[in-house]
Order: structure tokens, then sequence, then C-alpha cells
């Protein structure tokens, strides 16, 4: 799919910070990938992708090298150049590499398995560190790292067939309960993430919705079919209207706070695709 006409202005306003963190592709000298938002490097890839531009484009391909760049052998990616290798950085990295259409690499299928291989005992991704001090509520795991990981895990072979995957939808399935501010992080289900966000940023209904509606564990749960009947009661004539946005990408089309997005809607139209309505 090419970039449509109408959003062109939107890929130029995005390429316009290329350069804004010091380096090229929105990042840093030292390859700081998440830093900027929400005009980091990660961010931006994920946005032209959203806009339609293809994963063979030269910009894409050199975007998907910087990333590949920070990959370690163990299967991890350094994001920052100082500082932990947390679950989260290695999740979004692998995330942004399998929407960029490199999920069946060598390297990305160890990512995988090194994910598989610290999942946290109660089946999401736990990062060990407490800003927020210690509780009762950081012995769990952060949702959304977990949700970003199972976005990236929809793009492999272990879909729908890696019961550890079933344990982490699980898990996502219980936070729509348990409602409180969770994980280490305090990632919690309440006013803000009613409110549909596009594009996927941040903790929300809609992309919440959306990852789980490629996993069968949860495609028939009352859990996961209350949370879908949520955010079908925010729809305006079948449409995803955006409700919260980025202050900062207020001025892009596609995105624009209070209004339909078609973007946004094509993707609602996966997860009916996926549950087969």
């Amino acid at each position: 799919m090419a970039v449509d006409k109408q959003y062109s202005a939107d890929v130029e306003a995005i390429l316009s910070h290329r350069y804004d963190n010091g380096a090229d592709y929105w990042a840093t000298p030292d390859k700081r990938l998440i830093k900027g938002s929400p005009f980091s490097a990660l961010e931006c890839i994920i946005y032209l992708l959203e806009l339609g531009m293809s994963p063979e484009e030269p910009l894409m391909k050199e975007c998907a090298e910087l990333v590949f760049s920070t990959w370690r052998e163990d299967g991890r990616f350094k994001l920052y150049p100082q500082g932990g290798i947390y679950p989260c950085h290695t999740a979004n990295a692998l995330n942004v590499l399998c929407h960029l259409g490199y999920a069946a690499d060598l390297r990305l299928q160890k990512s995988f398995r090194h994910l598989l291989e610290t999942q946290y005992a109660d089946g999401g991704w736990r990062c060990n560190k407490f800003s927020f001090g210690r509780g009762p509520e950081t012995e769990y795991s952060n949702p959304f790292p977990t949700l970003t990981a199972l976005n990236a895990f929809r793009f492999s072979d272990y879909l729908n067939t890696e019961p550890a995957l079933d344990r982490a939808v699980e898990f996502l399935l219980e936070h729509w309960t348990i409602k409180k501010p969770i994980g280490p992080c305090h990632y919690g289900i309440g006013t803000l993430f009613m409110q549909p966000e596009y594009p996927f940023r941040s903790y929300n209904l809609f992309v919440y919705v959306y990852v789980l509606s490629f996993y069968n564990r949860a495609k028939k749960d009352s859990r996961f079919l209350e949370a879908l009947n949520a955010l079908e009661s925010k729809l305006v004539g079948g449409q995803i209207v955006v409700e919260r946005v980025n202050p900062k990408l207020a001025g892009l089309t596609f995105c624009k706070s209070g209004e339909p997005s078609a973007p946004a809607t094509r993707r609602y139209g996966e997860i009916l695709n996926n549950l087969g309505l």
C-alpha cells in the first residue's frame, strides 16, 4: 500500500523531525532509539508504516538496519548506550522490525526465544526497575510491554501454537478485571485507557483489543468481548474517532483528535476480520 496523497503532508511533517535528536533517522548520535517522543526513531517508523510507506523503501531499509545495529547476540536490543536492558526495550524493537517484515530473520528468532525464556511467573514480561517504589502491585508484570511483545509474536510461527503466549494473553485479560495500576511501571485501566488512542503509542483500549484479537485464547473470552463492546461503543458511523493523541502530533491529518481516522478504522477492520465478523 502506497501513501495516500491526502497524507503526503503528514509524511513530510514526520520527516521534518528526522534530525531532531542529533543524528539521522530520528536517533541520537549514540543510538538512543526511544528518545525524543513522540518523534523517536521507533515511533516514527511505525507512523510511516501506518501511513502506507512500504518497508521496501530505501529509507525504511536504512531504519531497519539502524534498529538491527542495537541487537545483541543473546537476542536483546540495547536502545540506550548505558544502563540496563529491559524487556520493554527488546519488545519495542522486535515489534518494529516485525512490522517492517523481518519476523523470519534469524536474529529475531533468537529474540523471540529470549522473550519466551524470560517470561515472568504471571505470564507477562516485567522490567526489574521500580520508578514508583515497591508494593504488592509491582509484583505483577507490566501490561503494556506484554501487549507489545504479543504484537510482535503475532508475526511469528508462535502465534496460536505456543502455550506461553496463552499465558501472556490470560495475564492481560485478567488486567481487564483487576483494572488497578499494576507492574513496576503502574499500568492501569481507567479513564485515559478507555479513550482510543491512535497511532498506537501507549496502553489503551484500542491497541488492547487490536492485539488480543489475533489470539484464539482471547477471541471468545467474556473479558475480551467486554473490551470489544467498549471499543465499538466509541464508533461513529462505523469509524474509529481518535479521542487521545499526543499534542505534538495534533497537526497530523491521519490522527486528529475528535475526528474519524481512515487508517485507524482500517485497524478496526482487522479486528473484525480476525474475529470472522
